[in-house]
């Protein structure tokens, strides 16, 4: 504290004094205002001569730097705190980005795989139809060829019954003749 601030604090207790209008004198030791105003200096003294308002100062400057000290921590810690959530945030939004991605990807290739198994099921259907024509058709051609094979015995037999029933012994024998020479003749 500074001397001039002493003195107007003295200036002011002095005037402000209920001694003043009790009518006592003020400057003697019988004037309890006298003393304790005393008393008061003496203490200001000490506390000037031991230094403790720069003490004082000293501890409230330290408190002041600790306390902005703990604050720039703060900022930092703050800032970095930020930091981490736009890292984190990013890193979420990428993340959704890539299972979209996924997502997509994969409704592509099911509907790839849907559109080849049609396909395939598609040429499945077409071969199993050739080949049941394929089979109707050998049937077909089977039948045709029973069916003619039958006409033809059936023919044979009439003809056999007609020819047996106009030709003599002779002619029979004489046909059979020709029939086994055509025959050898093929085979030879």
């Amino acid at each position: 504290m500074s001397l001039k601030r002493f003195s107007l604090a003295l200036g002011a207790a002095m005037l402000a004094s209920p001694a003043m209008a009790a009518g006592k004198p003020f400057f003697s030791l019988q004037n309890t205002d006298f003393v304790v105003l005393i008393g008061f200096i003496c203490f200001i003294g000490i506390l000037v001569y031991f230094k403790v308002p720069a003490m004082v100062t000293k501890m409230l400057d330290a408190r002041a730097d600790g306390i902005r000290k703990d604050l720039d921590e703060a900022r930092a810690l703050r800032e970095e705190a930020q930091t981490l959530l736009a890292s984190y945030e990013r890193k979420s939004r990428e993340v959704n980005e890539q299972a979209d991605r996924i997502v997509a990807n994969a409704r592509d290739e099911a509907t790839k795989a849907a559109e080849s198994s049609k396909a395939e099921i598609k040429r499945s259907v077409e071969r199993r139809l050739a080949a049941a024509e394929e089979q109707i058709g050998a049937a077909r051609a089977a039948a045709v060829k029973d069916v003619r094979d039958q006409a033809v015995a059936v023919a044979i037999a009439a003809a056999r019954d007609v020819i047996a029933k106009q030709m003599s012994a002779d002619e029979r024998n004489k046909l059979t003749d020709e029939a086994i020479g055509t025959v050898e003749a093929k085979l030879h």
